[in-house]
Protein backbone atom coordinates (compact mmCIF):
# COMPACT_ATOMS: atom_id res chain seq x y z
CA UNK A 1 0.00 0.00 0.00
CA UNK A 2 0.98 3.61 -0.90
CA UNK A 3 2.19 5.89 1.54
CA UNK A 4 -0.33 9.43 1.40
CA UNK A 5 1.69 13.04 1.85
CA UNK A 6 0.47 16.55 1.42
CA UNK A 7 2.19 18.56 -1.22
CA UNK A 8 -0.55 21.28 -1.67
CA UNK A 9 -2.48 23.82 0.51
CA UNK A 10 -5.06 26.41 -0.52
CA UNK A 11 -7.38 28.35 2.09
CA UNK A 12 -9.83 30.66 1.36
CA UNK A 13 -10.92 31.93 4.95
CA UNK A 14 -12.39 35.11 7.28
CA UNK A 15 -8.97 35.36 8.33
CA UNK A 16 -6.92 34.78 5.79
CA UNK A 17 -6.99 34.29 1.90
CA UNK A 18 -3.67 32.31 0.81
CA UNK A 19 -2.40 29.35 3.30
CA UNK A 20 0.35 31.51 4.60
CA UNK A 21 -2.15 35.12 5.83
CA UNK A 22 -4.52 32.01 7.25
CA UNK A 23 -1.07 30.29 9.27
CA UNK A 24 0.11 34.25 10.56
CA UNK A 25 -3.18 35.06 11.73
CA UNK A 26 -4.83 31.39 12.97
CA UNK A 27 -1.20 31.36 15.26
CA UNK A 28 -1.53 34.97 16.29
CA UNK A 29 -5.18 34.28 17.27
CA UNK A 30 -6.91 37.13 14.96
CA UNK A 31 -10.90 36.82 15.21
CA UNK A 32 -12.62 36.58 11.44
CA UNK A 33 -15.89 37.17 12.73
CA UNK A 34 -17.69 40.73 11.69
CA UNK A 35 -21.20 42.34 11.28
CA UNK A 36 -23.03 40.34 7.99
CA UNK A 37 -22.65 42.59 4.84
CA UNK A 38 -23.94 39.53 2.15
CA UNK A 39 -27.68 41.12 3.31
CA UNK A 40 -29.66 43.20 5.28
CA UNK A 41 -30.41 41.67 8.66
CA UNK A 42 -32.87 43.96 10.49
CA UNK A 43 -35.41 40.96 10.46
CA UNK A 44 -32.62 38.51 11.25
CA UNK A 45 -31.92 38.20 15.31
CA UNK A 46 -28.13 36.61 14.10
CA UNK A 47 -26.56 39.57 13.20
CA UNK A 48 -22.91 38.19 12.79
CA UNK A 49 -20.65 35.62 10.42
CA UNK A 50 -17.08 34.55 9.51
CA UNK A 51 -17.28 36.63 6.27
CA UNK A 52 -14.47 36.34 3.57
CA UNK A 53 -13.08 39.92 2.51
CA UNK A 54 -12.51 39.00 -1.24
CA UNK A 55 -12.78 40.91 -4.63
CA UNK A 56 -14.10 37.86 -6.63
CA UNK A 57 -14.03 40.38 -10.24
CA UNK A 58 -9.59 40.05 -9.38
CA UNK A 59 -10.06 36.06 -9.79
CA UNK A 60 -13.10 35.70 -12.76
CA UNK A 61 -14.37 38.10 -15.37
CA UNK A 62 -17.72 38.59 -15.01
CA UNK A 63 -19.00 36.50 -17.77
CA UNK A 64 -17.59 33.72 -15.31
CA UNK A 65 -18.73 35.19 -12.43
CA UNK A 66 -22.30 34.67 -14.13
CA UNK A 67 -21.49 30.66 -14.32
CA UNK A 68 -20.11 30.10 -10.66
CA UNK A 69 -21.79 30.31 -7.48
CA UNK A 70 -19.55 31.76 -4.54
CA UNK A 71 -18.40 28.31 -3.15
CA UNK A 72 -17.05 27.57 -6.38
CA UNK A 73 -15.41 30.52 -6.78
CA UNK A 74 -13.85 29.69 -3.39
CA UNK A 75 -12.95 26.10 -4.34
CA UNK A 76 -11.12 27.17 -7.72
CA UNK A 77 -9.09 29.71 -6.43
CA UNK A 78 -8.25 27.66 -2.86
CA UNK A 79 -7.53 24.85 -5.42
CA UNK A 80 -5.14 26.82 -7.82
CA UNK A 81 -3.21 27.70 -5.50
CA UNK A 82 -2.80 24.51 -3.97
CA UNK A 83 -1.93 22.84 -7.25
CA UNK A 84 0.56 25.90 -7.43
CA UNK A 85 2.00 25.26 -3.94
CA UNK A 86 2.32 21.71 -4.62
CA UNK A 87 3.47 22.26 -8.59
CA UNK A 88 1.25 19.48 -9.32
CA UNK A 89 0.90 20.38 -13.12
CA UNK A 90 4.48 19.53 -13.53
CA UNK A 91 3.00 15.75 -13.42
CA UNK A 92 2.92 14.67 -17.23
CA UNK A 93 -0.38 11.86 -16.76
CA UNK A 94 -3.23 13.82 -15.68
CA UNK A 95 -5.27 10.70 -16.34
CA UNK A 96 -4.16 9.47 -12.67
CA UNK A 97 -4.97 13.04 -10.90
CA UNK A 98 -8.05 13.52 -9.38
CA UNK A 99 -10.66 15.82 -7.86
CA UNK A 100 -13.05 15.35 -4.49
CA UNK A 101 -14.60 18.52 -3.16
CA UNK A 102 -16.94 18.32 -0.64
CA UNK A 103 -19.70 20.84 0.00
CA UNK A 104 -22.72 20.61 2.79
CA UNK A 105 -24.85 23.31 0.94
CA UNK A 106 -23.42 23.90 -2.59
CA UNK A 107 -24.94 27.14 -4.23
CA UNK A 108 -27.65 28.12 -2.01
CA UNK A 109 -26.67 31.55 -3.18
CA UNK A 110 -27.49 30.91 -6.76
CA UNK A 111 -30.49 28.91 -5.59
CA UNK A 112 -32.03 32.03 -3.86
CA UNK A 113 -31.34 34.07 -6.36
CA UNK A 114 -32.60 32.48 -9.14
CA UNK A 115 -36.14 31.28 -6.96
CA UNK A 116 -36.42 35.16 -6.69
CA UNK A 117 -36.55 35.61 -10.63
CA UNK A 118 -38.75 32.38 -11.01
CA UNK A 119 -41.28 33.92 -8.89
CA UNK A 120 -41.10 36.93 -11.36
CA UNK A 121 -41.57 34.37 -14.38
CA UNK A 122 -39.98 31.24 -15.29
CA UNK A 123 -38.13 32.33 -17.93
CA UNK A 124 -36.25 34.49 -16.38
CA UNK A 125 -34.39 31.36 -14.93
CA UNK A 126 -31.00 31.39 -15.73
CA UNK A 127 -30.51 28.65 -18.22
CA UNK A 128 -26.74 27.96 -15.76
CA UNK A 129 -28.66 27.65 -12.70
CA UNK A 130 -28.74 23.88 -12.22
CA UNK A 131 -24.77 23.56 -12.96
CA UNK A 132 -24.04 26.81 -11.04
CA UNK A 133 -26.02 25.31 -8.01
CA UNK A 134 -24.99 21.78 -7.64
CA UNK A 135 -22.79 20.47 -5.37
CA UNK A 136 -20.76 18.43 -7.36
CA UNK A 137 -19.74 21.39 -10.34
CA UNK A 138 -16.86 22.43 -8.08
CA UNK A 139 -14.70 19.78 -8.06
CA UNK A 140 -15.71 19.61 -12.38
CA UNK A 141 -14.48 23.28 -12.49
CA UNK A 142 -11.17 22.12 -11.08
CA UNK A 143 -11.26 18.76 -13.25
CA UNK A 144 -11.71 20.87 -16.56
CA UNK A 145 -9.30 23.74 -15.82
CA UNK A 146 -6.73 21.91 -15.04
CA UNK A 147 -7.02 18.76 -17.12
CA UNK A 148 -7.48 16.02 -14.58
CA UNK A 149 -9.24 13.13 -15.32
CA UNK A 150 -9.34 10.98 -12.46
CA UNK A 151 -11.87 10.02 -9.86
CA UNK A 152 -14.06 13.28 -10.00
CA UNK A 153 -17.22 14.20 -7.60
CA UNK A 154 -18.27 15.78 -4.41
CA UNK A 155 -18.93 14.74 -0.91
CA UNK A 156 -21.73 15.60 0.77
CA UNK A 157 -22.11 14.85 4.33
CA UNK A 158 -22.96 18.17 6.41
CA UNK A 159 -20.23 19.38 8.25
CA UNK A 160 -18.35 16.43 7.84
CA UNK A 161 -18.14 17.10 3.99
CA UNK A 162 -14.29 18.36 3.61
CA UNK A 163 -12.72 15.40 5.81
CA UNK A 164 -14.34 12.60 4.21
CA UNK A 165 -13.24 14.12 0.79
CA UNK A 166 -9.87 14.06 2.46
CA UNK A 167 -10.31 10.76 3.64
CA UNK A 168 -11.57 9.07 0.38
CA UNK A 169 -8.52 10.83 -1.39
CA UNK A 170 -6.63 9.14 1.26
CA UNK A 171 -8.00 5.88 0.55
CA UNK A 172 -7.82 5.67 -2.87
CA UNK A 173 -4.20 6.96 -3.38
CA UNK A 174 -3.45 4.28 -0.34
CA UNK A 175 -4.89 1.61 -2.41
CA UNK A 176 -3.37 2.53 -5.92
CA UNK A 177 -6.44 4.29 -7.14
CA UNK A 178 -5.17 7.61 -8.10
CA UNK A 179 -1.39 9.02 -8.06
CA UNK A 180 -2.88 12.22 -6.87
CA UNK A 181 -5.71 14.05 -5.50
CA UNK A 182 -7.23 17.52 -5.04
CA UNK A 183 -9.35 17.55 -2.23
CA UNK A 184 -10.71 19.30 0.26
CA UNK A 185 -14.03 21.41 0.91
CA UNK A 186 -15.89 24.78 0.41
CA UNK A 187 -18.87 26.19 1.33
CA UNK A 188 -20.40 29.93 0.70
CA UNK A 189 -23.59 29.70 3.01
CA UNK A 190 -23.82 33.37 4.92
CA UNK A 191 -27.68 33.60 2.68
CA UNK A 192 -30.45 35.22 4.47
CA UNK A 193 -32.52 31.69 3.94
CA UNK A 194 -29.32 29.46 5.85
CA UNK A 195 -28.98 32.29 8.38
CA UNK A 196 -32.73 32.24 8.68
CA UNK A 197 -32.92 28.06 8.78
CA UNK A 198 -29.75 27.36 10.92
CA UNK A 199 -31.29 30.35 13.57
CA UNK A 200 -34.62 29.21 13.54
CA UNK A 201 -33.39 25.84 14.80
CA UNK A 202 -31.60 27.47 17.57
CA UNK A 203 -28.13 26.38 16.03
CA UNK A 204 -26.61 29.51 15.99
CA UNK A 205 -25.98 32.12 18.63
CA UNK A 206 -27.74 35.23 18.95
CA UNK A 207 -24.70 37.26 20.37
CA UNK A 208 -24.01 40.36 18.50
CA UNK A 209 -20.73 40.83 19.67
CA UNK A 210 -18.21 39.83 17.62
CA UNK A 211 -15.30 39.63 20.24
CA UNK A 212 -17.78 37.29 22.59
CA UNK A 213 -19.98 35.25 20.30
CA UNK A 214 -17.94 32.20 19.18
CA UNK A 215 -16.44 30.95 22.39
CA UNK A 216 -15.67 26.89 21.94
CA UNK A 217 -15.70 25.11 25.45
CA UNK A 218 -16.13 28.52 27.30
CA UNK A 219 -19.39 28.10 30.27
CA UNK A 220 -21.09 30.70 28.30
CA UNK A 221 -20.96 29.74 24.85
CA UNK A 222 -24.05 29.44 23.27
CA UNK A 223 -24.34 28.14 19.51
CA UNK A 224 -22.25 28.50 16.77
CA UNK A 225 -21.24 31.28 14.28
CA UNK A 226 -21.38 30.43 10.23
CA UNK A 227 -18.08 30.78 8.61
CA UNK A 228 -17.34 30.75 4.91
CA UNK A 229 -14.38 29.73 2.59
CA UNK A 230 -12.41 26.75 1.28
CA UNK A 231 -9.40 24.40 2.54
CA UNK A 232 -7.81 22.51 -0.19
CA UNK A 233 -5.13 20.22 -0.14
CA UNK A 234 -3.13 18.08 -2.87
CA UNK A 235 -3.21 14.54 -1.88
CA UNK A 236 0.05 12.20 -3.45
CA UNK A 237 1.35 9.18 -3.36
CA UNK A 238 4.98 9.36 -1.66
CA UNK A 239 6.17 7.50 -5.24
CA UNK A 240 5.02 10.29 -6.94
CA UNK A 241 6.08 13.17 -4.90
CA UNK A 242 9.46 11.98 -4.61
CA UNK A 243 9.68 11.43 -8.30
CA UNK A 244 8.62 14.95 -8.64
CA UNK A 245 10.59 16.26 -6.04
CA UNK A 246 7.99 17.89 -4.35
CA UNK A 247 8.24 19.50 -1.06
CA UNK A 248 6.07 17.21 1.41
CA UNK A 249 3.81 19.35 4.14
CA UNK A 250 3.36 16.49 6.56
CA UNK A 251 1.73 12.70 6.18
CA UNK A 252 -1.78 11.32 6.31
CA UNK A 253 -1.95 7.96 8.24
CA UNK A 254 -5.05 7.54 10.12
CA UNK A 255 -8.84 8.13 8.76
CA UNK A 256 -11.96 7.30 10.80
CA UNK A 257 -16.00 7.77 9.64
CA UNK A 258 -18.86 6.37 11.66
CA UNK A 259 -22.51 6.96 12.37
CA UNK A 260 -24.26 7.89 15.73
CA UNK A 261 -27.71 6.55 14.58
CA UNK A 262 -29.16 8.79 17.05
CA UNK A 263 -30.44 11.93 15.78
CA UNK A 264 -30.82 14.02 12.78
CA UNK A 265 -29.31 16.94 14.64
CA UNK A 266 -27.97 16.56 17.85
CA UNK A 267 -24.73 14.15 18.90
CA UNK A 268 -25.24 10.87 20.77
CA UNK A 269 -25.19 12.12 23.86
CA UNK A 270 -22.69 9.13 25.15
CA UNK A 271 -20.52 9.97 22.03
CA UNK A 272 -20.53 7.02 20.93
CA UNK A 273 -19.76 8.24 17.32
CA UNK A 274 -17.21 10.60 18.12
CA UNK A 275 -15.20 8.31 20.12
CA UNK A 276 -15.47 5.32 17.16
CA UNK A 277 -14.42 7.87 14.37
CA UNK A 278 -11.05 8.85 16.62
CA UNK A 279 -10.88 5.27 17.54
CA UNK A 280 -11.01 3.87 13.76
CA UNK A 281 -8.20 6.61 12.80
CA UNK A 282 -6.05 5.65 15.52
CA UNK A 283 -6.09 2.16 14.42
CA UNK A 284 -5.69 2.56 11.01
CA UNK A 285 -2.95 4.81 11.55
CA UNK A 286 -1.06 2.18 13.47
CA UNK A 287 0.03 4.41 16.61
CA UNK A 288 -1.05 4.81 19.67
CA UNK A 289 -3.90 6.48 21.39
CA UNK A 290 -0.81 8.26 24.17
CA UNK A 291 0.86 9.70 20.28
CA UNK A 292 -1.49 12.16 19.35
CA UNK A 293 0.32 15.23 20.60
CA UNK A 294 -2.80 17.81 19.54
CA UNK A 295 -6.46 17.84 18.54
CA UNK A 296 -8.06 20.38 16.23
CA UNK A 297 -11.75 20.27 17.79
CA UNK A 298 -14.76 19.84 16.01
CA UNK A 299 -15.56 22.41 19.04
CA UNK A 300 -18.63 24.04 17.37
CA UNK A 301 -19.42 26.38 20.61
CA UNK A 302 -22.71 24.60 21.19
CA UNK A 303 -23.83 23.33 24.60
CA UNK A 304 -24.09 19.65 23.33
CA UNK A 305 -21.55 18.86 21.03
CA UNK A 306 -18.82 20.40 23.11
CA UNK A 307 -19.27 18.70 26.08
CA UNK A 308 -19.97 15.50 24.34
CA UNK A 309 -16.81 15.53 21.86
CA UNK A 310 -14.71 16.16 25.63
CA UNK A 311 -16.09 13.50 26.90
CA UNK A 312 -15.24 11.54 23.92
CA UNK A 313 -11.68 12.77 23.60
CA UNK A 314 -11.36 11.90 27.07
CA UNK A 315 -12.67 8.12 26.26
CA UNK A 316 -10.66 7.54 23.49
CA UNK A 317 -7.14 9.08 25.80
CA UNK A 318 -7.98 8.35 29.25
CA UNK A 319 -5.32 10.09 31.01
CA UNK A 320 -3.26 11.21 28.13
CA UNK A 321 -6.54 13.40 27.10
CA UNK A 322 -5.08 15.95 29.66
CA UNK A 323 -1.53 15.73 28.16
CA UNK A 324 -2.69 16.49 24.83
CA UNK A 325 -3.19 20.12 23.55
CA UNK A 326 -6.80 21.00 22.21
CA UNK A 327 -8.45 24.02 20.47
CA UNK A 328 -10.81 24.64 18.17
CA UNK A 329 -10.36 26.84 15.66
CA UNK A 330 -14.16 27.78 14.95
CA UNK A 331 -13.36 30.61 17.62
CA UNK A 332 -11.45 32.30 14.78
CA UNK A 333 -13.22 31.30 11.52
CA UNK A 334 -16.38 30.14 12.51
CA UNK A 335 -18.58 27.76 11.62
CA UNK A 336 -17.33 26.64 7.59
CA UNK A 337 -19.93 23.95 7.79
CA UNK A 338 -18.48 21.52 5.08
CA UNK A 339 -15.19 23.25 4.23
CA UNK A 340 -14.55 23.04 7.89
CA UNK A 341 -12.79 19.72 7.49
CA UNK A 342 -10.31 21.28 4.88
CA UNK A 343 -9.42 24.19 6.91
CA UNK A 344 -8.98 22.39 9.75
CA UNK A 345 -6.48 19.79 8.21
CA UNK A 346 -4.87 22.33 7.32
CA UNK A 347 -4.51 24.26 10.86
CA UNK A 348 -3.22 20.47 11.91
CA UNK A 349 -0.88 20.17 9.02
CA UNK A 350 0.63 23.83 9.80
CA UNK A 351 0.68 23.20 13.00
CA UNK A 352 2.84 19.85 12.57
CA UNK A 353 5.28 22.39 10.40
CA UNK A 354 5.96 25.20 12.55
CA UNK A 355 5.66 23.30 15.72
CA UNK A 356 2.60 25.99 16.87
CA UNK A 357 -0.84 25.04 18.84
CA UNK A 358 -2.78 27.19 17.26
CA UNK A 359 -5.19 29.00 20.07
CA UNK A 360 -9.12 28.81 21.29
CA UNK A 361 -9.78 32.00 21.53
CA UNK A 362 -12.68 34.11 23.26
CA UNK A 363 -12.13 31.91 26.23
CA UNK A 364 -12.92 33.43 29.60
CA UNK A 365 -14.95 30.81 31.61
CA UNK A 366 -14.04 27.21 32.50
CA UNK A 367 -16.70 24.95 32.10
CA UNK A 368 -16.99 21.49 34.74
CA UNK A 369 -17.43 19.29 32.19
CA UNK A 370 -15.30 20.47 29.34
CA UNK A 371 -11.75 20.42 31.51
CA UNK A 372 -9.30 19.57 28.77
CA UNK A 373 -6.52 22.06 27.75
CA UNK A 374 -8.30 24.07 25.00
CA UNK A 375 -5.04 26.31 24.48
CA UNK A 376 -6.84 29.08 25.50
CA UNK A 377 -6.48 32.63 23.92
CA UNK A 378 -2.56 32.23 23.11
CA UNK A 379 -0.60 29.70 20.97
CA UNK A 380 1.48 27.44 22.48
CA UNK A 381 4.98 26.49 20.92
CA UNK A 382 5.02 22.58 21.03
CA UNK A 383 6.77 19.90 19.14
CA UNK A 384 3.42 17.84 17.62
CA UNK A 385 4.49 14.63 15.82
CA UNK A 386 1.05 13.50 15.61
CA UNK A 387 -2.49 15.71 14.64
CA UNK A 388 -5.80 14.50 15.14
CA UNK A 389 -8.81 16.64 13.01
CA UNK A 390 -12.39 15.92 13.80
CA UNK A 391 -15.46 17.01 12.18
CA UNK A 392 -19.19 16.01 12.79
CA UNK A 393 -22.05 16.30 10.84
CA UNK A 394 -26.28 16.79 10.97
CA UNK A 395 -27.45 13.18 10.45
CA UNK A 396 -24.87 11.51 12.66
CA UNK A 397 -21.99 12.18 10.01
CA UNK A 398 -18.56 11.55 11.99
CA UNK A 399 -15.00 11.65 10.31
CA UNK A 400 -11.48 11.97 11.86
CA UNK A 401 -8.33 12.13 10.04
CA UNK A 402 -4.28 12.05 12.02
CA UNK A 403 -1.78 13.92 9.87
CA UNK A 404 2.23 13.22 10.97
CA UNK A 405 5.43 14.88 11.15
CA UNK A 406 6.86 13.55 7.70
CA UNK A 407 9.80 11.20 7.88
CA UNK A 408 11.59 9.71 4.87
Amino acid sequence: MNRVVITGLGVISPIGINSSEFHKNISEGINGISKITHFETDDFKVKIAGEVNINLSNYFSSKELNKIDRFTAFSIIAADEAINNSNLNNKSNKENIGVIIGSGIGGINTLETQHKRLLKHPKKVSPYFIPTMISDIAAGHISIKHGYKGINYSVVSACASGSHAIGDAYKMIKYGDADAIVAGGSEAAISPISIAGFSNMKALTQNPDVNSACRPFDNNRDGFVMGEGAGILVLESLTSAIERNAYIHAELIGYGASADAHHLTQPDPDGNGAFRSMQIAIHDANIHSNEIDYINAHGTSTKFNDKIETNAIKKLLKDHAYNVSVSSTKSMTGHLLGAAGGIESIACIQAIENSIVPPTINYKNPDDECDLDYTPNKKVNKNINFALSNTFGFGGHNASLIFKKFNE
